[in-house]
């Protein structure tokens, strides 16, 4: 047991995504400059509602804390990122489980709140007269803490399981950030209890999340077909349509990493999809919400008049 010990790995190489030099210097700029708008977006988001009397309902809160978790899930991510496009990327064991701690904990609270928009969407399109008494400020703070604790619950649960893994000899892991599918696999023991555990973890919440999404949907869906007039079914559209994308753009890219098998094929494509839900999919969402959100346009006319 103690030669094993001595051979126990400190630190992973992560690979990147390409070792092409020319593209790895386009990919930089490519993603430095999606990195920067979307830090500039989402943090004009939350100011916007801290600051902004309009933007106070709890739609608006949701989406600031919406904007702030895409903000922080690219920052625990793409910086360590930009670093593999110059030189190699080393990460310690421990700052390893820590980076895929915060991902996997800024991923969930994402699908938890996903699901809370859509059932305050619900409650404001399908019960618009008892919508301050359902939604009111303790109710929104509820929800709110909530979200915040079932991402941190889960995503101990990965991170505690993988801090227990002996991993030795093979210290290159296949994706440019520590996630749980590819490190686990350079373990030196058997991981079939951590492979069961992701993915029935991962899949019960993603699933429950997506059918409760579903589910207001569906309600609002069903509301709309009972009105009769065509500026109010487009009113209800329009509502809904920013979140309704930003839910697309989600589940499309996560459900197919994380429900996945975990084959050498698989994490290529995961890879692929990490940089949609890490890098593209953070800064789309703010553009989103200011492009078909009146509101949060008038906010963002209101901040830009009051500077000198």
């Amino acid at each position: 047991m103690e030669g094993f010990n001595n051979t126990l790995l400190n630190e992973f190489i992560l690979i990147g995504i390409t070792d092409q030099p020319l593209l790895r210097k386009v990919l930089f700029i490519f993603v430095f400059f999606f990195y920067l708008l979307d830090l500039c977006g989402n943090l004009t988001i939350v100011s916007l509602v801290i600051r902004d009397p309009v933007l106070q309902s709890p739609m608006y809160v949701f989406l600031g804390n919406l904007s702030f978790v895409d903000m922080l899930t690219s920052s625990v991510i793409v910086p360590k990122m930009m670093v593999g496009f110059f030189v190699e990327n080393i990460i310690t064991v421990k700052g390893c489980v820590t980076q895929m701690y915060f991902s996997h904990f800024l991923g969930c609270t994402e699908a938890v709140l996903l699901a809370v928009m859509g059932y305050d969407r619900y409650v404001a399109i399908c019960h618009p007269l008892r919508y301050v008494t359902i939604m009111g400020r303790s109710t929104c703070i509820q929800l709110i803490v909530a979200t915040w604790l079932t991402g941190f619950t889960y995503s101990l649960i990965n991170a505690v399981m993988t801090s227990q893994l002996p991993f030795c000899n093979n210290q290159k892991v296949k994706h440019f950030f520590c996630d749980v599918k590819p490190v686990i696999k350079l373990a030196c023991k058997d991981i079939h209890v951590n492979e069961v555990t992701m993915n029935t973890a991962s899949g019960f919440l993603s699933t429950i999340n997506f059918l409760l999404t579903l589910l207001s949907y569906i309600y609002i869906i069903t509301h709309v077909f009972k009105i009769k007039s065509s500026t109010g079914r487009t009113k209800v559209f329009s509502t809904c349509s920013s979140h309704f994308t930003i839910v697309i753009l989600f589940y499309g890219t996560a459900m197919c990493t994380y429900l996945g098998p975990s084959s050498e094929a698989s994490l290529e494509k995961d890879r692929i999809a990490a940089i949609l839900y890490t890098v593209i999919t953070p800064t789309l969402n703010p553009i989103i919400y200011t492009l078909r959100n009146k509101e949060v346009r008038n906010s963002v006319k209101r901040l830009i008049k009051s500077f000198p």
